[in-house]
Order: C-alpha cells, then structure tokens, then sequence
C-alpha cells in the first residue's frame, strides 16, 4: 500500500525521544522512523508506543528493523499501528513475502545499485530505499538509481544531511528523502538547527527542481494501476 504524502516525502529517522519527533513533525516532516534495533538509535516498544499516539493525524510513522525475525516485525509494526515497516539487512523472499501479507507498507532498504532492480520486481515491496547505510559516499554511489525511469517502485534517497539535500532533490527524481545521522549532535540526538535546515532545504529544493517528476503511482498505458 502506498503512503500518503503529497509533494516530496521527507522522513526523520533513528527518533528516540518525544521532544525530537515533535520538534522534526513541527518543522516539516511528513515521516519519522524509529528503530527497533539492535542499534545506537534503537528505541523500545513501550517508549513508541507512547510517541506514536501523541501525534498528529497524517504523519507517516515508519519502523525500522534490521536483520530481524519475520514474526516479530509483524506484531511491533501493528500492535503499534505503525504507517510502514522499513527492513534492512538479510531477509529471505520468503520472510519477505509474510510481512508484506501481514503489513500495510513495506519499505525495503538496499546497499547497491543492482540490489535495487533485484527487489524493484518484488510485488511485497511497495518502495526502495538507498543506501541502507548513513554515508554520503554510499549514497553518492547510487545516484543513477533514484531517477532510472525503469524503476516501477517510489524511491527514497537516504544517508543526507541538510547540505547534500539541496542538488539531490532539485536534480533527481526522488520520491522522498531520508536523514539520519547528518543531522544529530549524537546518535539517537537530533540537532535542532540541522534538522530544520535538511527539512527546509528540501522543501525548496522540490519546489525549484530542475528534472521531471513523475506521478506514483505509475500505470501502464491502459491505464492500469502498477502495484
């Protein structure tokens, strides 16, 4: 299923604290992500719980999970009611296939160029996600996947920062985008004034891009919804 969001997607992960998740909804952010671990950033069920009631009607609430067990993907993700899962890591098509039955959204993180055209044929995934890592270079690397007009599935650019956000966003065709540690102060810990300027640069870059966009989601030439 695909997620609500009208113009570009943008999506604060790796939230460990009420304040932060408020402060990143209040500035802009149409998605925060919590991570269920094992990590740096990784948050309990009970302190998510509390966060995700709190919040407004509207914002996407995604968690993530790395290298986990299936079934306990499936009952974080709805005893939660969270918007979307986002898995990272090793997981067999199998796995894969069970939580998409069981989920409404599956966002699957990859590493590499080749991974994303691997699971952009899957129909358990509803969008991509690179690179699964935090790091400029990886996500430099991957550039010539976030606007392949081949690609059937939304794209998410993560491993920004409120810098790299700015020619990413104006020059490609990304459905959303992703921040993590580019804009903390310490792991788990966003800097307010980071994070401001990575959601308001964003914005603009959006509104005065310099590529086409196309609209999700995609149909065939009868018309046909692809899903």
């Amino acid at each position: 299923m695909l997620l609500d969001a009208e113009g570009l997607f943008i999506k604060v992960s790796g939230l460990t604290s009420e304040a932060d998740t408020l402060f990143a909804i209040a500035l802009g952010a149409n998605a925060v992500g919590f991570d269920f671990g094992p990590t740096r950033r990784q948050i309990s069920t009970t302190l998510a719980h509390d966060i995700v009631r709190r919040l407004p009607s509207g914002v996407a609430t995604i968690g993530t999970f790395r290298n986990d067990m299936a079934q306990r993907i499936v009952e974080i993700t709805n005893t939660l009611g969270l918007s979307a899962v986002q898995i990272e890591g090793t997981m067999s098509k199998a796995d894969l296939r069970y939580v998409a039955e069981r989920v409404r959204t599956v966002i699957r993180a990859v590493n590499s160029p080749d991974a994303a055209y691997e699971y952009d044929a899957d129909l358990g995934v509803d969008y991509l996600l690179l690179p699964e890592s935090d790091t400029h270079e990886d996500m430099v690397a991957c550039v010539s996947v976030f606007d392949d007009p081949l690609l059937l599935r939304p794209v998410i650019a993560s491993g920004l920062d409120e810098s790299s956000v700015l020619a990413l966003v104006q020059n490609y065709d990304v459905w959303g985008v992703d921040a993590l540690g580019g804009i903390e102060s310490e792991p788990g810990v966003k800097d307010g004034v980071k994070m401001g300027d990575f959601i308001a640069n964003a914005r603009w870059a959006y509104e005065h891009a310099v590529v086409a966009r196309r609209a999700w989601p995609l149909s065939d030439e009868g018309g046909e919804v692809l899903d």
